[in-house]
């Protein structure tokens, strides 16, 4: 079986509605073409696949299982704190995005890879817990919950990453939030994807040192590639 061909492009520090509309552009526009194979095979065409990389200012998402009560502060607050805050179309419920934190949306479809989205899903986490080894930190899995944790069957279980994702037609869309060098004061004003007894944490934090950005993305991508089999284009 050939390689599947992805193309990467980092974004950088991009708006979050922005970055929002871009993916759903391109997430949109797969989806139509798989339709349109379906209906006319003769004219079939390939679907592209995508990994974007990038940061957000700060801030709050809230997906479409969440509950509103997770989020602390009021509009007035988030206004004078400047943290922007969306009701979006992925699951999971609440979660924080800003400076410092790898945001990572692989745009695949699935069909190039297993129709699986459980599997996908362990996936995403798995290139996480290999690229937190690269700086010898041990990330785990919580049974029942999706992400990355810290000391996970000890006292204090601490978030490093966050997981929530759209699928249709097995086309995905959102993805990872990896805390590198995040402001974790931002944390405080929700409840992270609304649980209430685990706190979160960062690779800085862990590591005690400030993280090349770089090094990350350039380890992470390493991982990625190993574990979907890609071409990146």
């Amino acid at each position: 079986m050939s390689q599947p061909k992805v193309e990467l492009k980092d974004l950088g520090l991009i708006d979050y509605k922005e970055c929002w509309d871009y993916q759903t552009k391109i997430f949109e526009e797969t989806v139509q073409q798989k339709i349109s194979n379906r209906k006319f095979p003769a004219t079939k065409a390939e679907t592209q696949n995508y990994l974007l990389f990038c940061e957000h200012p700060n801030v709050y998402t809230l997906g479409k299982s969440g509950d509103l009560k997770n989020l602390l502060i009021d509009k007035n607050q988030r206004a004078k704190k400047k943290i922007s805050f969306y009701k979006i179309n992925r699951g999971g419920d609440i979660t924080y995005h800003g400076p410092g934190q790898l945001v990572i949306y692989p745009i695949l479809d699935l069909d190039y890879f297993f129709t699986d989205i459980h599997k996908y899903l362990r996936f995403l986490e798995e290139s996480v817990i290999l690229t937190l080894k690269e700086y010898g930190v041990f990330g785990q899995r919580v049974e029942g919950l999706t992400g990355v944790w810290i000391d996970a069957e000890s006292e204090n279980p601490r978030k490093i990453c966050a997981i929530g994702i759209k699928c249709s037609r097995w086309v995905t869309m959102h993805g990872i939030g990896f805390n590198i060098n995040s402001n974790l004061d931002y944390f405080k004003y929700i409840v992270p994807c609304g649980i209430e007894d685990k706190s979160v944490t960062s690779l800085q934090k862990e590591t005690h040192q400030l993280i090349d950005m770089e090094v990350l993305k350039s380890k992470f991508l390493k991982n990625f590639i190993s574990l979907f089999n890609i071409q990146i284009v």
